[in-house]
């Protein structure tokens, strides 16, 4: 496959990660207006479905580092593929923490019930930016056992992935090109 090829195929499929991320809260969130579950029961799902992702955002940081080094990737590529990456990570954790305020109005602070979903959406979009860059204003804070949980996934996904990943790129492109010289 060619490099345009590979570039094209890479938006095409973060893009339809991003409609997965959309149709992913949508789809709680028509659950949780079914009334099947209690909203303890609703924010245990949440729960699953947000380390699921965490999971597999864990995975994909990982398959982008070694693909960029495999093809040894300019370092502004990559880190157009990461930005891409942590913006798709922040909408999933908004949208995981827009879940749990709707199931359990006091899972945050500072979060006005009088809010329309739109205002509610941006609220956790901003609160998510604020902890995958480990800024936090204290704005909103966790305060139920559900949405702690789910902010720390959060918190250990950015860790792994600006810490690990961005800061020690070079130095994993270098160790991964001398071991591959002494397999030669």
């Amino acid at each position: 496959m060619s490099k345009e090829a590979g570039i094209l195929w890479q938006v095409v499929r973060q893009s339809g990660e991003v409609v997965v991320i959309i149709a992913v809260a949508s789809l709680l969130q028509a659950l949780w207006l079914q009334n099947w579950m209690s909203a303890h029961s609703f924010c245990l799902v949440v729960l699953a479905v947000a380390f699921g992702k965490t999971v597999f955002f864990f995975a994909e940081n990982l398959t982008h580092i070694l693909m960029a080094t495999r093809d040894n990737l300019a370092y502004h590529k990559v880190l157009g593929l990461m930005g891409v990456n942590m913006a798709q990570i922040t909408l999933s954790f908004a949208m995981d923490f827009w879940c749990l305020e709707t199931a359990e109005p006091a899972s945050f602070s500072s979060i006005d019930a009088a809010w329309g979903r739109a205002e509610l959406i941006f609220e956790f979009f901003f609160f998510s930016v604020l902890n995958f860059s480990f800024f936090g204003f204290g704005d909103v804070t966790p305060l139920t056992v559900p949405a702690k949980l789910v902010t720390m996934m959060e918190v250990l996904l950015a860790f792994f992935t600006v810490i690990f990943l961005l800061s020690d790129f070079v130095s994993l492109k270098d160790s991964l090109r001398v071991r591959r010289r002494h397999e030669d």
